[in-house]
C-alpha cells in the first residue's frame, strides 16, 4: 500500500498544479442586438428605438442620438430590463433593452448609461448646510450613514438633509445628493446619494426614509459604495 501511495504521489502534484493554475473563464459579453428602426421618440436623457429584430419587435434605449425610422441599427452592450417606466413618455415597457448605439465599427458613438449614472452619482460642490437631524428610532445623520454603513446595511434609515443636488429619469429613477452639515468633504462622508421615484428641487429641506445599501451594482459597470434606495422623500 505504501509503494502504491508513493507511485500515485507525482500523479496528484500533476493534477493538483492543474487545477491551481487555471484560471475562471471570462465573462462573454453579450452579443450586440441589431434591428431596423420602426419608431423614434426622442426625450432627453434617453432615444427611444422599436426595433425590428429577428427575434420581434423589441424596444430600446440609448443615451440621445440622431437616428432615423428605417435606419439598421446595433445596440452595443445591451442590458434587459423588465416593468420598466419612463415618467418623460408615461409609459412602461413590458421589456425594454438598453445600450449604446453601435457605428460601422462596432464601437458605441454616444455616451453609455455609465456615463450617466457617473453624473448623477457624482457630489456636487455646494456650500455648508446645517440641518436638524431627524427624529425616530432609525434616524440618522448623513455622516452616521456614510461612515457606518457596514452596520447599517440593508437597514431602514430616516435622515433629514437638503438638496444640493437632483438628476431626473436615470434609469427611471430620481438621484438625489442630499448634505445635513455633518461629515467631511475630504472623504466624502458629507453627501449620501438617494435613489427615489419622488422629485424635489435643489435647496429643499427633505425628510428621507429608505434602505441603505451598499456596494450597490446597477449596472452598466457603474456602482456605488453606499446610497439610499427604496427611499421616500417628503418635505
Amino acid at each position: 500500500m505504501k509503494t502504491l501511495l508513493l507511485r500515485l504521489l507525482p500523479l496528484v502534484f500533476v493534477l493538483w498544479s492543474i487545477g491551481a493554475s487555471a484560471a475562471p473563464p471570462a465573462p462573454t459579453p453579450a452579443a450586440p442586438l441589431a434591428g431596423t428602426v420602426l419608431e423614434v421618440k426622442d426625450v432627453n436623457p434617453y432615444t427611444y428605438l422599436r426595433l425590428r429584430t429577428k427575434e420581434g419587435e423589441v424596444w430600446a434605449a440609448v443615451p440621445t442620438a440622431s437616428v432615423k425610422v428605417g435606419a439598421e441599427v446595433s445596440i452595443a452592450n445591451p442590458q434587459a430590463m423588465n416593468g420598466f417606466h419612463s415618467k418623460s413618455l408615461n409609459k412602461t415597457f413590458d421589456r425594454i433593452v438598453f445600450g449604446t448605439l453601435a457605428g460601422r465599427d462596432g464601437q458605441a458613438t454616444s455616451p453609455d448609461i455609465a456615463a450617466m449614472h457617473a453624473g448623477a452619482g457624482k457630489a456636487p460642490a455646494a456650500p455648508a448646510v446645517k440641518v436638524e437631524k431627524a427624529k425616530g428610532p432609525n434616524s440618522q445623520t448623513v455622516a452616521g450613514i456614510v461612515t457606518g454603513a457596514a452596520s447599517l446595511k440593508d437597514k431602514p434609515v430616516t435622515v433629514r438633509g437638503q438638496v444640493v443636488k437632483f438628476t431626473a429619469d436615470v434609469m427611471g429613477k430620481n438621484w438625489i445628493h442630499l448634505r445635513d452639515g455633518t461629515g467631511s468633504g475630504t472623504d466624502g462622508s458629507n453627501d449620501v446619494l438617494v435613489v427615489t421615484s419622488n422629485t424635489a428641487s435643489v435647496g429643499d429641506v427633505v425628510l428621507v426614509s429608505g434602505t441603505v445599501r451598499t456596494d450597490r451594482n446597477l449596472g452598466s459597470g457603474y456602482s456605488y459604495k453606499v446610497l439610499i434606495e427604496d427611499a421616500k422623500v417628503t418635505k
